[in-house]
């Protein structure tokens, strides 16, 4: 097989490949960028509840705990806490309830992992247990891809006509945001 023939062969066949994982690197990518926007691998739910009667701390029994659990869904907590005499927080498997006895107001806030995304960023941060060594196959497949890409197309349309300059350019952004960063940083 010519080489030129091998080059086609394997970027086509890498490229296929590799594009279920590359849209999941994408995906997660996008998600974990803007990690200040929101929180890409988990969902805050809250809901407000109002208890049927004012209590004090003292009445505050594993009976009275339960009938609060069940105005939110919960059954069995974990354990409660007074965060001062008129407050209580009940704590549940990823989720809270803290209470006002006087106001008799409630918060319920309850932690769920946000489908897909929670996988998928598992998968981008190397947090599963050996993906180490897929990640850096994927990295080296990934540099395979990008150089049989290079020699793709001849001519005017190649490496050796505009192709070099859109390397260049594509070269541009990651240079630029180090040097930029190396200024702020002095």
């Amino acid at each position: 097989m010519k080489l030129r023939r091998l080059n086609h062969v394997t970027h086509r066949d890498v490229g296929y490949f590799l594009s279920g994982l590359i849209l999941v690197y994408c995906l997660s990518g996008l998600a974990l960028n803007h990690v200040n926007d929101w929180n890409p691998d988990f969902v805050i739910v809250k809901k407000k509840i109002t208890v049927d009667r004012v209590y004090t701390s003292g009445e505050i029994t594993p009976e009275v705990v339960a009938r609060f659990g069940a105005q939110v869904g919960e059954k069995d907590y974990k354990i409660r806490d007074f965060p001062t005499a008129e407050q209580v927080k009940i704590y549940y498997d990823n989720a809270s309830l803290l209470i006002d006895l006087k106001t008799r107001e409630g918060e319920y806030e309850r932690l769920a992992r946000r489908p897909v995304f929670f996988e998928t960023n598992l998968i981008h941060r190397n947090s599963i247990k050996g993906w180490k060594w897929a990640a850096d196959l994927f990295s080296i497949l990934l540099i395979l891809l990008t150089f049989t890409g290079l020699f793709l197309l001849k001519g005017k349309n190649g490496l050796g006509g505009r192709g070099k300059w859109l390397v260049a350019a594509g070269m541009l952004p990651p240079v630029a945001a180090v040097v930029f960063f190396n200024l702020v940083q002095r």
